[in-house]
């Protein structure tokens, strides 16, 4: 497996990611920002929805993944923007996350990852963007 996650000791638990991923493998695949939306026509699908939104981000981040042949196993890196970010939103994003997790074998805890807040996205009722760093073997 290309891929090891971990979280050493001394490192703040729990979390719902893991803080450390060694990547071995010899190809990176970045997967560009990805949205909740439908890949069709780009429109939002839940565009006032939080938990809505980060569910179809994932899969949309997890069809990217699947174009160049990897899986969210392969992960090393999530990158979440996030529009109009208070800390107590968090419970409504990972209601989004544990909504499609069995359904896009997400690992748990999740690959190291970062939560950015911003202003706005590049449309002000876009809520989230994921970027995804996979490396295969």
């Amino acid at each position: 497996m290309p891929v090891q996650l971990l979280s050493p000791t001394g490192m703040a638990q729990p979390v719902p990611y893991h803080h450390v991923a060694i990547g071995t493998g010899t190809r990176q695949v970045h997967v560009a920002g990805q949205v909740g939306s439908a890949a069709a026509d780009g429109s939002p699908l839940a565009p006032d929805d939080l938990a809505g939104q980060v569910a179809d981000a994932l899969r949309n981040t997890a069809t990217g993944l699947a174009g160049a042949g990897a899986t969210f196993a392969d992960v090393v890196r999530l990158t979440v923007y996030v529009a109009r970010w208070r800390p107590e939103r968090m419970g409504e994003f990972l209601a989004g996350v544990e909504a499609v997790a069995a359904e896009l074998g997400l690992p748990s805890p999740m690959p190291p990852a970062s939560l950015i807040g911003v202003d706005v996205l590049y449309q002000p009722e876009v809520l989230v963007e994921i970027e995804a760093t996979a490396v295969l073997p």
